[in-house]
């Protein structure tokens, strides 16, 4: 369950993280003279110290995630996309929805798929006019989570192009097996489909879910169909790290479901048949490689081990999960862009501006998170 640090007036009933940070916001210019990093959230201390106007103070305060780099991706307002024209006030289709976007402060945009209803103009909308409707309001494509198959990769890219992308990705894994023969060839594939993009000006990316950081079964007995049922300990997407050539393949890491791989992917049979346990860190799989991560899905959850995931989905800065660890922790912050993601955001009929009203949510948690850096 939740950490029960104090009670306060937010409707889970405890202080937040989010929160306590904010408050130790005293502490951290001690610190930040100290040498030490400096973790902080909510309105920066030296924002309105006198010494900050007179140039006194030995620190600076930054975004921690720049606003250029604070993206969405449309899955999670997927409902307003392709939501029909009605009177609810709330915005549907591409352009309200993009319009509204920009409004509330991101700056970029992830796709989740090129339609919306064909109500609102008649038929469908083109690429050319989607660019449009971002151009107009300011906005980069920063990605897609698109079917990256080679028999119709270049048509992926075209659009992308189309689009102004600079990463062309998908929301699967290479593979869902758990064998290296099929990670190998996954490798080979993804290889060559990166030489292709990176020869058209962009980086071919792959996205998460938390059984990509499960245990390979490459040793010990062989079944009855010749395929290993034990562990070396190597866990499946990060052995893909060392097949794929850094050059041409990169990796969009999910922090929600990195997070869930760490509390249900603990252990796994070694070769002698003996149990291991092995937390994964997502933070430390992230800065080894920092610069194979140019996306991120900032998706937040709280802790809860009533449920198979151990983690409820919630807005983000709302929930259990340290951005400000993660992002301060991994560094190279003008390279990394982070693109908010909630499954769940949609409220259906019963709330339309649902999922609308978490973005602008996330999007400010999103902005609170600065860093204190010496000047």
């Amino acid at each position: 369950m939740p950490d029960q640090i104090a009670p306060d007036a937010s409707s889970a009933g405890r202080l937040s993280r989010r929160s306590l940070l904010a408050a130790s916001a005293g502490a951290a210019a001690a610190l930040g003279a100290a040498g030490l990093p400096v973790l902080a959230t909510g309105t920066p201390a030296l924002a309105h110290s006198k010494d900050r106007d007179k140039g006194k103070s030995k620190l600076r305060v930054e975004p921690l995630i720049p606003s250029k780099n604070r993206g969405i991706i449309l899955y999670s307002v997927r409902d307003r996309i392709t939501a029909a024209p009605d009177d609810s006030g709330v915005p549907y289709g591409f352009e309200q929805v993009l319009a509204r976007l920009a409004e509330i402060g991101y700056k970029e945009i992830e796709f989740a798929g090129y339609t919306q209803n064909t109500a609102i103009l008649g038929r469908q909308i083109t690429p050319t006019e989607i660019r449009k409707i971002l151009d107009d309001n300011g906005l980069v494509a920063n990605g897609t989570h698109a079917s990256i198959q080679a028999a119709t990769f270049q048509q992926q890219l075209d659009i992308a192009e189309e689009l102004g992308m600079k990463n062309i990705g998908t929301g699967s894994d290479p593979t869902n097996s758990a064998y290296k023969a099929d990670w190998d060839a996954a490798a080979d594939t993804w290889n060559e489909l990166g030489r292709q993009a990176r020869a058209r000006g962009m980086r071919l990316y792959t996205h998460n879910h938390d059984a990509a950081y499960s245990f390979l079964l490459d040793s010990g007995p062989l079944d009855d169909q010749g395929r290993p049922t034990r562990s070396s300990g190597v866990r499946r997407l990060e052995y893909f790290f060392g097949k794929t050539d850094p050059r041409y393949v990169y990796f969009e890491l999910d922090i929600y479901w990195a997070y869930v791989a760490r509390y249900k992917h603990q252990k796994y049979i070694d070769p002698t048949g003996r149990e291991v346990t092995d937390l994964f860190d997502p933070i430390l799989t992230v800065a080894d490689r920092t610069t194979r991560f140019p996306l991120f899905h900032a998706k937040d959850g709280d802790r809860d081990t009533s449920v198979p995931n151990g983690h409820q989905m919630t807005p983000l800065g709302e929930g259990d999960l340290n951005f400000q660890q993660f992002f301060q922790t991994i560094g190279e912050r003008d390279f990394h862009h982070a693109n908010w993601e909630m499954d769940t955001a949609p409220g259906g009929t019963a709330n339309r501006a649902q999922s609308l009203d978490f973005a602008a949510l996330s999007y400010r948690n999103m902005s609170d998170l600065t860093i204190y850096l010496k000047k």
